[in-house]
């Protein structure tokens, strides 16, 4: 996919490295506590059983470890995050309401723009709450609910308690424990049976202040038949001080149903990405994932499949993008744990200025399912010989009437494919970054159209000046 200067030439670092006026953080300390929680839960106004899940959640993240079998956390100091600030006093009910430099923020990120021309809904998320949700009133009237979970939360309480962190528990591991006492904010998506929207419903979700902490919750519930593409992107400023995501993302794809989770991450140079995303897909059903994660100093991120129903399917796409001082860990994790399942799983990876790419895998197949099959892929490419990508697959495989491949592979670009292209008129860097986005082709074409103009122009500027 060759880059077409023009139709990104409006899109600069600017767009992700500007800040706004963060006065609004003198009111809100650094820190977790057992105060902060009840003090959310009680502003709020949460139904007693959310403040006592918050509460068992803050218990087992104070007693579990952080990890130690990935990337290195050592530098993560949890008592210098500041886990909730309000940038504005509530929710806008229009987009001309919601405070004017939040506003210009989201509309440099090209909000509501994509609203008006593809969406069937959006939702902006500014540090810790939702400053404007929306749905066309087609798919209202359907019975679609997309809503922020505050506001599900109090108006689909009984909805929200069925399916509340039973995809990703909260004992999970420590990060999705913290994520279960501090969670706010976020999405609340629910397609009923039947019901197939033919417009994308998008969320977006921005950190500005510095040290922030950002734990939005997205819960999606697709029921039987229907269908739905949920598109989400991320980004935060650069201060030069660590910062930390981990939200969770869980989705409900019910018999027949197909669900696709679009999403391009680009966090900050001192974001700690730490986020949780799990899907329980039923009988006949469909789960997409398809994403890329370019910017945060340290991701550690694997979009999981749990396929339990016969005949559920799952693919998960994803490009990463490790650049100086960067670790991106990233992978997938299938479960098929039922008979006649597949799953299909395509990451690529770049590593340039030193970048750590590293693809984590898990493929299990429990003892009952047979006659699945699933194929694993993972291709990374090396820009420079300062640079390291790792594989690190994991599979156990219960049951021998299955069909399961794994390919990976690493390289470098072909020196004499440069030259091919510079001696037709291009520059060294023009070629490389040719060569480049056509290794994520396959990739790239799966987002939907902006957010492949949006990755694509964001790799070009991880690109410039890898001349040499």
């Amino acid at each position: 996919m060759m880059i077409n200067q023009n139709i990104f030439a409006d899109l600069d670092r600017d767009v992700f490295d500007h800040r706004n006026v963060s006065d609004y953080m003198k009111n809100y300390q650094a820190g977790l506590s057992e105060e902060l929680v009840r003090m959310i839960s009680g502003e709020k106004a949460e139904p007693l059983w959310m403040l006592e899940h918050r509460l068992k959640s803050l218990k087992a993240y104070n007693e579990m470890p952080i990890p130690a079998w990935g990337p290195d956390l050592s530098d993560l100091n949890l008592d210098e995050i500041t886990y909730y600030a309000k940038a504005s006093d509530g929710q806008s009910k229009t987009w001309e309401e919601v405070p004017e430099d939040i506003k210009n923020t989201f509309e440099r990120l090209g909000i509501p723009e994509a609203e008006r021309k593809i969406l069937a809904g959006v939702g902006a998320q500014y540090e810790s709450q939702m400053v404007y949700h929306s749905l066309q009133e087609e798919w209202s009237s359907q019975g679609v609910i997309f809503e922020d979970m505050d506001v599900a939360l109090r108006e689909h309480e009984e909805l929200v308690k069925k399916y509340f962190m039973q995809c990703v528990p909260f004992n999970d591991h420590k990060f999705a424990a913290l994520h279960g006492a501090i969670w706010s904010g976020g999405t609340f998506l629910f397609v009923p049976k039947g019901v197939k929207l033919t417009m994308p419903v998008q969320a977006y979700f921005r950190m500005n202040g510095p040290g922030m902490g950002q734990f939005e919750h997205t819960l999606i519930i697709v029921e039987e038949g229907a269908e739905v593409h949920y598109i989400e992107g991320c980004s935060a400023p650069k201060y030069g001080k660590n910062a930390l995501h981990a939200g969770c993302v869980e989705v409900f794809v019910g018999e027949s149903a197909r669900a696709r989770y679009s999403s391009v991450e680009n966090w900050s140079r001192d974001t700690y990405n730490l986020n949780t995303k799990r899907a329980f897909v039923d009988k006949d059903a469909f789960m997409e994932w398809v994403g890329g994660n370019l910017g945060s100093r340290v991701t550690m991120l694997y979009p999981c499949s749990v396929l339990k129903g016969e005949g559920a399917r799952a693919d998960h796409l994803g490009i990463a993008f490790a650049n100086t001082g960067q670790t991106q860990d990233t992978g997938a994790k299938i479960i098929h744990a039922a008979p006649y399942t597949r799953s299909n799983v395509v990451m690529k990876s770049l590593s340039k200025g030193g970048g750590v790419s590293i693809y984590r895998g898990l493929l299990q197949v429990m003892p009952h399912a047979h006659d699945c099959v699933s194929n694993v892929e993972c291709d990374a490419l090396i820009l420079d010989d300062q640079s390291r990508s790792d594989t690190i697959p994991d599979m156990k495989i219960a049951n021998s009437d299955v069909s399961i491949t794994h390919e990976a592979s690493a390289g470098r670009l072909n020196e004499e494919d440069v030259f091919y292209l510079m001696a037709r008129g291009m520059n060294e860097e023009e070629a490389k970054a040719m060569l480049v986005n056509g290794f994520l082709e396959d990739i790239v074409k799966e987002l939907p159209l902006e957010y492949a103009v949006e990755l694509n122009r964001l790799i070009e500027l991880e690109m410039e000046g890898s001349v040499g």
